[in-house]
């Protein structure tokens, strides 16, 4: 039988390997200028641009791109067996998700510290720029509805019955001492600017404060009071300064949720569970195809197009220097990937005779942590069930404030006039930096009430279809500037074939629900019209980035960005 201590020893041995040598040679291969000013440097504004220590950087690229998706799907799709999704977290990590937030990361810096949106516009034109931007904001409602939703029950203060969810209510107090504690720590680092020792240390005070605050004094709201205070910190968070509040809360996040990587990898060296799943169960499981079920169930473990969007729209405007590119969008996104490892093993072990233990993913996963802090290194229970809560919703906390500040300047850069033409009263308004936000973040409460599980379908397979969309537009700024592509093609046509044929396949059983007279307007009408819009929308982006692609340089753009 299969030990969880030697699939973790491998996962460790690739990925490192994969970053000492693929990694870096990526570097060498497309240049890295140690003495250029950065973006976050030449147009430091104190509000987007503001240059960070790599640390700090990687600490905001790490939390935001570590949502629910690397504990999710991979014990999901161990349905299929641990040796489909362990092969899919290793390749796919190494060859396509750091791949593409490195480059993602890499153009943007090198391009002024563009979002992708813009890139597109700068290297195909202004029609691939306005669907591309379409594209990623109904993305991003789709992902602020379904993480708003996971949050707020998890914050939940009454469990069923109407007893009480004390985990929840003081996972709910810490997570709001976080933010009010991050903008003083914010602050602090701005005014005082510590040394990196100092800011650690401070940081550790803050974080054991918090916590023990937090477990002495629960907040007991309901799942719609919480629905409204999450959209709350989502509008001050897409409005407020990077540096006063996304930065160091991400700083302060990092701590939990790497101590959540480490506390698992090291409980399961301590206690080496047995693998209790088959190696591989069949290409067909429950009627769900390994192909291409698979590879849209595991996305943020090994590779999600919303990474892309935060590489590119905050993390590219706060690297100081271009040789912390390399660490922060190619190693973040492998420390997600060991997350990933991790809660399959975790979920493997958890099983009894091929069978996975029944609970939701994250309830498999709290349950296996809680057992090696409160086992192995002899925390209270009661600690383990707060802490594991708490990381769960910091995954969510610390991706939804990226993704609501990314989904209103995506709003802002679709409607921004083309060069020459000059805004009308109507576009001034809606591009007006509160006006966006707001627009945004209703329209998001809408899909919220509908339920996250009624969105997850859409949002995997939209995140993997714009993860196409990125490289095949990432591929066509490396040719336009002179430098290798290749390695981005086989990941872009293998990302665009899998997600297209989900959608699909999606459309399929909608369509056969209605003439079945199952279908539901409200849900089901729902994703039919999300479902062709973002078909449609991948189509038109494809077409008009393919054929730059195929036919060479854009009109205008220089041949290379130095």
């Amino acid at each position: 039988m299969m030990s969880g201590l030697l699939l973790i020893g491998i996962a460790l041995v690739w990925f490192a390997g994969a970053y000492l040598l693929y990694g870096r040679w990526l570097a060498r291969t497309w240049g890295i200028d140690p003495n250029a000013k950065t973006p976050a440097v030449r147009k430091n504004d104190g509000q987007d641009y503001a240059p960070a220590s790599r640390f700090t950087v990687f600490a905001h690229q790490f939390s935001s791109i570590t949502g629910a998706g690397p504990v999710t799907g991979p014990i999901i799709a161990a349905m299929f067996g641990w040796a489909p999704a362990l092969l899919w977290i290793l390749i796919g990590g190494a060859f396509f998700g750091c791949v593409q937030d490195f480059t993602a990361l890499y153009a943007s810096v090198k391009s002024e510290g563009k979002s992708m949106g813009m890139l597109i516009e700068q290297y195909v034109g202004e029609t691939g720029r306005r669907l591309f931007l379409l594209f990623c904001w109904l993305f991003t409602l789709l992902v602020i509805a379904a993480f708003a939703d996971i949050i707020a029950k998890t914050f939940n203060g009454f469990a069923a019955g109407g007893t009480l969810n004390t985990p929840g209510a003081q996972a709910a107090t810490i997570s709001m001492l976080y933010i009010v504690v991050a903008m003083a720590f914010g602050v602090f680092i701005s005014k005082v600017q510590p040394s990196g020792i100092v800011k650690f240390l401070v940081a550790v005070v803050l974080v054991a404060a918090m916590f023990a605050v937090g477990m002495q004094f629960p907040l007991y709201f309901d799942v719609a009071t919480w629905r409204y205070i999450v959209f709350g910190y989502c509008f001050i968070a897409a409005v407020l300064p990077m540096w006063l509040l996304m930065e160091p809360r991400d700083y302060l996040s990092s701590f939990l949720l790497l101590g959540m990587v480490a506390g698992g990898v090291i409980g399961v060296f301590a206690a080496n569970p047995a693998v209790n799943m088959p190696a591989f169960v069949g290409f067909e499981v429950n009627g769900k195809p390994l192909f291409p079920i698979l590879f849209i169930t595991i996305a943020c473990g090994a590779v999600s197009g919303f990474h892309s969007l935060v590489s590119s729209g905050t993390s590219s405007k706060a690297i100081a220097n271009e040789r912390d590119m390399l660490p922060v969008g190619y190693g973040a996104m492998l420390c997600e990937c060991m997350l990933g490892v991790v809660a399959l093993v975790i979920a493997c072990a958890a099983a009894q005779d091929g069978v996975m233990a029944k609970g939701t993913p994250f309830q498999i996963f709290a349950g296996g942590i809680s057992t090696f802090f409160t086992q192995i290194f002899g925390f209270p229970a009661g600690f383990s069930a707060c802490f594991i809560t708490m990381c769960v919703s910091a995954l969510g906390m610390t991706t939804i404030d990226s993704v609501a500040r990314i989904g209103r300047m995506s709003l802002q850069e679709m409607l921004k006039p083309s060069a020459g033409e000059k805004a009308g009263s109507a576009t001034r308004f809606l591009m007006d930096k509160y006006v966006s936000t707001i627009l945004t973040l209703v329209l998001a409460y809408g899909l919220c009430l509908a339920g996250y599980m009624n969105i997850w379908p859409l949002f995997g397979a939209a995140n993997q279809l714009l993860s196409a969309l990125v490289l095949i537009a990432l591929a066509v700024f490396l040719k336009v500037t002179e430098r290798k592509g290749w390695m981005l093609y086989v990941p872009m046509v293998f990302m665009f074939c899998v997600t297209m044929t989900a959608l699909v396949m999606s459309v399929y059983g909608i369509v056969t629900k209605l003439t079945a007279g199952t279908f539901v307007v409200g849900v089901d009408g729902l994703q039919l019209v999300l479902a062709l819009a973002l078909m449609t929308l991948a189509v038109l982006v494809v077409k008009h980035c393919g054929r730059e692609l195929v036919t060479g340089k854009a009109e205008g753009v220089p041949a290379a960005e130095e």
